[in-house]
Parts: structure tokens; C-alpha cells; sequence
């Protein structure tokens, strides 16, 4: 058999034994203030979410890419559970694969320590840089001048972890990103020590499944939640007692998804609920005019003590609809 022959065999049997292939570029990270951990990325492939970033809270990250062996993910966090460092954990990994050549990996653990791997068939431009609690790495990109453009977006960019890890990948497309174009994207980030209430520690999972402009979308994205979030702490400040401070929150939530009806009402609901009729008054009337379905659930809410059970006061709120009430 010749040379070329057992080179083709063996490079098919590597794509057939491979996920498909996740040309991207990513991040994973420690914030070293809070220690929370995460892992962003972005492909020219469809659904990048569930393959390539892996995150454990009080274990560690995971971006296991190019001729994508999946289980790097999850048998790297449980190797990292079990008391293995990030660079024992992909050491071994690597020790165990016939085909490290053309897989890329980067890993770190709850500890800040980083351990990342090119091989050298992966295909180029490819390449990663390790930094203080952070590792980017690329393949399959326009130039190689996308993972130290991504380095340099982390490290100079103020702000929580999400926030740097966006920026590294904004940095990373602006470079010239994957030579394919854009299709989807995702961010992970859980909490760097694990707690007694699991459903609290995955602080953020994001995915972007199949987009013209995925990196913006996840931007997008990480907006809304963070208005969301905004919106539930205002919740918790009402039910504190901390009037003032939930009326900021729900303030900052509405500014950070404008137009979205869902937090406007729930927000004119809380308002009202707080005596806080006046503020509540042209928020409702935004939000009925927008869409008259929202007066419907009004009613609904008394049931579930989110609104009194006061009739002239419920019919308040409905007469601020265009047409003064709900449709009979």
C-alpha cells in the first residue's frame, strides 16, 4: 500500500470517527474577582452550543473544537471534579486519543490554571494563547491574527466576564473570524464554587443556533437576560420592602430591552401592586396599545395575589387600554 494510500485512509477514518467538524474560534476564562468560569465561542456551523463549551460550577471550562471530539467536554470536567488540574486533565485526554493531531482543546479549572492544545493537522490559520486565567484558540480562520486580537479584547476590556468574553469574540470577527463567515454561537458561565442550590450556580447559557450575525445576536441576547435579571431582583427588592431600589432595577431592566412588552408589564404590575400608580399608569398604557392581550391577563393576576383583589382597581388598569377596557 502506498504512502498516499494509507495517508487517505487514515485521514477519512479520522473524519468518520469525528463529530463534525467545528472550525471556530473561542474563549474560556476565570474571573479572578469572583471566580466565576466561562467559555464562549462562534462557528461557521450550525447548533456550535452543544458541542464545543462544557462548563461545570466549581469545576471548571472546557472548548473542544476543530475535528471535534465531544467527549474532551465532559470527561474533562469530570477528570477536573475528581482533583486533576487543567493540564494533568488534557494531558491525559490527549494520551488516550489517537487523533490529538487535529483537535484543538483548551481547558481551565476552578483554580485559574489553563492548559491549552493545537495539534498540528488541525486546519490553518490555527493556533491558541494562554494568558493569566484565560486561553483563546482558533482554527480554520482568515488569518492568524485572530486569537492574539482576542487575548488583547479580554484583557483590555472592563467589565464582568460576560462582558470580556463578548468582547473577545467581537475582537476575534473584526480580525477576520473563521474564513467560512459566521452561523452560530454560545456563551456558558457558572459560578467558580459550587453551592447547595445547583438550579443558582449556572449563572448564564446563551445560544445562538443559526445566524447571519450570531456574535451580535448573542450580544443581544446577553442584554435581554441581563434585563431580566434586573427585573427579578427588582421583584425581590419589593418584596424586601426596598421600594426605591426596585423601582431602579426594574428601571435599568426596561432600559436594556426596550419595547419588550413582557418586562414593561410585569414591571407596571409590580408598580401598581407597590401603590406606585402613577409610574405604572403610562407604562400599562404603552404596553396596551401595543398588543390589547395584555389587558386580558390583568384579571388573571388577582388569583395569584400579584394584583388586589379590588375590583374598581382592576378596572382602572384595564380602562387605560385604547377603548377604555378589555374586549367582550
Amino acid at each position: 500500500m502506498s504512502t498516499l494510500v494509507r495517508f487517505l485512509l487514515g485521514l477519512i477514518l479520522t473524519l468518520a470517527l469525528a463529530a463534525p467538524a467545528q472550525a471556530t474560534f473561542s474563549i474560556v476564562a476565570r474571573d479572578p474577582e469572583t471566580g466565576d468560569l466561562g467559555v464562549a465561542v462562534q462557528s461557521h456551523y450550525f447548533s456550535v452550543g452543544p458541542i464545543v463549551p462544557w462548563a461545570e460550577p466549581g469545576v471548571g471550562a472546557v472548548a473542544t473544537q476543530s475535528l471535534v471530539e465531544v467527549s474532551y467536554g465532559p470527561r474533562g470536567l469530570q477528570m477536573m471534579s475528581s482533583g486533576r488540574g487543567a493540564k494533568q486533565t488534557l494531558e491525559e485526554l490527549l494520551s488516550q486519543d489517537p487523533n490529538k493531531e487535529v483537535r484543538q482543546v483548551a481547558m481551565i479549572d476552578s483554580h485559574g490554571d489553563v492548559a491549552a492544545w493545537t495539534g498540528k493537522r488541525c486546519i490553518p490559520s490555527a493556533g491558541d494563547h494562554v494568558g493569566t486565567q484565560y486561553s483563546v484558540q482558533a482554527n480554520l480562520m482568515s488569518n492568524d491574527r485572530i486569537w492574539p486580537a482576542m487575548a488583547e479584547a479580554y484583557e483590555t476590556t472592563k467589565g464582568d466576564l460576560a462582558t470580556r468574553l463578548l468582547a473577545a469574540l467581537e475582537a476575534g470577527q473584526k480580525a477576520g473570524g473563521d474564513i467560512r463567515g459566521q452561523q452560530s454561537a454560545a456563551i456558558v458561565i457558572v459560578k467558580g464554587k459550587r453551592s447547595n442550590k445547583p438550579w443558582q450556580d449556572r449563572i448564564m447559557d446563551l445560544r445562538v443556533e443559526d445566524s447571519p450575525h450570531p456574535i451580535a445576536e448573542l450580544a443581544r441576547l446577553v442584554r435581554t437576560w441581563r434585563a431580566y435579571r434586573n427585573v427579578d431582583q427588582g421583584d425581590a427588592y419589593a418584596t424586601e420592602g426596598k421600594i426605591e431600589d426596585a423601582m431602579k432595577a426594574y428601571a435599568e431592566g426596561a432600559r436594556l430591552a426596550p419595547g419588550n412588552d413582557e418586562i414593561l408589564f410585569w414591571q407596571a404590575a409590580s408598580l401598581w401592586q407597590l401603590g406606585r400608580e402613577k409610574e405604572a399608569t403610562p407604562i400599562f398604557r404603552k404596553v396596551f396599545a401595543h398588543d390589547h392581550r395584555w389587558v386580558e391577563l390583568v384579571p388573571r393576576l388577582v388569583p395569584a395575589g400579584l394584583l388586589k383583589d379590588d375590583p374598581a382597581s382592576i378596572q382602572r388598569i384595564e380602562a387605560l387600554a385604547p377603548g377604555g377596557g378589555r374586549r367582550r
